[in-house]
């Protein structure tokens, strides 16, 4: 979605990883890039990114005008990263401690940090290993109904405890990187969530022998 507006970091990359794991599978899948001027189209599953303060209240007011919460309703799945995140929420600061209201479709508020968190970020999810790298200068307070997405290992994410939140078919996380390109097995989980395809077979590609071995590395870090 949007990638003119929320496309700063790379974020889009996720698009790619999830088309081609589909594709090596036999799914036949169409990856859509929504612009601006564009409607917005049905899919199974919509991808935001991370942007910049300004992009980020312009994809919130699009997304409002197009009524994205009725594809969110209807039972699209949705993974967004970092403003992504932010905007799913009831509400998000900016620069200069600006408050402006979100898409509200999670009991989320994100205010600003005393300082910015920019560096790896290393969180498990549900026991697994995911890797990435954040900069965002927000601090997101979750709902007591709200699941997290990670705890997190290194880095800040939310608050320095936990990282993003999962509520419903709704998935977040701060994680940059593309993320679902640095953890495959990610990617391989929305998949299944979005597209209700049940287990995957394994594939053999570069991206899963890379992350083994970042996972490697980050084993003998703290063994050190």
């Amino acid at each position: 979605m949007y990638p003119e507006l929320l496309g700063t970091y790379g974020d889009g990359g996720n698009g790619l990883v999830l088309s081609e794991r589909a594709r090596r599978r036999g799914v036949d899948v169409e990856l859509v890039r929504a612009g601006m001027d564009d409607r917005l189209p049905v899919g199974d599953v919509y991808l935001l990114g991370g942007g910049e303060d300004g992009p980020q209240r312009l994809a919130v007011a699009l997304l409002r005008e197009a009524e994205f919460s009725k594809h969110v309703d209807d039972g699209a799945m949705v993974f967004a990263v970092c403003a992504g995140l932010q905007m799913l929420g009831t509400s998000f600061s900016v620069q200069g401690d600006d408050q402006y209201v979100g898409l509200g479709l999670v009991d989320a508020v994100t205010t600003r940090a005393p300082a910015r968190a920019v560096g790896d970020l290393v969180t498990t999810v549900e026991g697994i290993t995911m890797v990435g790298f954040e900069n965002h200068g927000g601090e997101t307070t979750i709902g007591a109904g709200v699941k997290p997405f990670a705890s997190v290992v290194h880095g800040r994410g939310n608050d320095g405890r936990v990282d993003g939140f999962r509520s419903g078919r709704i998935w977040a996380t701060y994680a940059h990187g593309p993320v679902l390109a640095l953890n495959p097995w990610l990617a391989d989980a929305v998949l299944v969530e979005a597209l209700g395809l049940g287990e995957l077979a394994p594939l053999d590609s570069v991206a899963d022998r890379l992350y083994e071995t970042r996972c490697q590395a980050l084993m003998k870090r703290s063994a050190d």
